[in-house]
């Protein structure tokens, strides 16, 4: 007859039901960004008609909140699974995946400093890209509008970047209302308009220069975040520290973990 015992029979709880805590929030907060992102897809039609994707001239938001939905819940997938099936393929995957992803992030830290000038210019021509497609995808829309009142600025370089929107554009050509116009997020907010303008930024490109400063902001975003990151440097490095340390910690639990059930299983007598 053959009886098995362990010498230490159980592997540490507490290890184990804080990875589980750690990873159960990640894991229902992935499946409501991928919930919100299905959600906003059907709301634009394109669950109906798939090829909108790929008819799209500039950058669809949804596609960020289903790609960090997706990959959120597979790791709070592969932690709450591994904790509490003590899987060890499933906790090494999760390690490797978060070390993975914290490797990308300083790469691109990095390589954001080091070559800061081909950055800002890929950054303007993102911009002018997604200029094209305003008008085209609501998410899109309300993304440029909210960049743009968020940091008092207009387009890449200048409000005549919304030359390259077909409805803005001020060629002889346009039959567009809002020819020679600029979107209401443009347009000098005043706090104690109770109602949104959204007719504010019109015709105002085709008047002289030195009047567009009394009624939209002249300056475009990519001079306006250069200017708002140094003036938030400690803001910006703290994020980026306490995401770390996050991630440093789901490493640690999932390692520590591990090593737990890996001494556990070879203390595993037979008899």
């Amino acid at each position: 007859m053959h009886y098995y015992r362990y010498e230490n029979a159980e592997v540490s709880c507490c290890y184990k039901y804080l990875m589980f805590s750690y990873n159960i929030i990640f894991w229902l907060a992935g499946a409501a960004f991928i919930a919100i992102g299905f959600w906003a897809w059907s709301e634009k039609g394109v669950l109906l008609d798939l090829t909108q994707v790929t008819r799209i001239h500039g950058f669809d938001p949804v596609w960020v909140v289903l790609v960090v939905g997706g990959v959120t819940f597979i790791l709070g997938f592969a932690g709450c699974v591994g904790a509490l099936r003590e899987n060890i393929c499933l906790l090494k995957f999760f390690s490797g995946l978060i070390g993975f992803i914290f490797f990308l992030e300083l790469t691109a830290a990095v390589l954001a400093f080091v070559f800061q000038d081909p950055l800002r210019d890929w950054l303007s021509d993102f911009f002018l890209n997604n200029i094209k497609g305003y008008r085209e995808d609501i998410d899109l829309q309300n993304l440029i509008d909210s960049l743009q009142r968020l940091n008092n600025c207009c387009g890449a370089q200048g409000p005549n970047d919304w030359n390259g929107n077909v409805y803005f554009n001020c060629t002889t050509e346009n039959p567009s209302r809002e020819k020679c116009g600029v979107p209401f997020s443009c347009c000098l907010s005043d706090p104690a308009d109770m109602v949104v303008n959204t007719q504010c930024g019109y015709d105002i490109r085709s008047k002289k220069e030195n009047i567009w400063s009394t009624a939209i902001y002249t300056k475009g975003c990519i001079p306006a975040l250069e200017a708002w990151l140094p003036r938030n440097i400690y803001i910006v490095a703290g994020v980026f520290i306490v995401i770390s340390l996050l991630q440093m910690l789901g490493i640690f639990l999932a390692r520590t973990l591990i090593g737990d059930i890996e001494y556990v299983r070879s203390n595993f007598i037979r008899y």
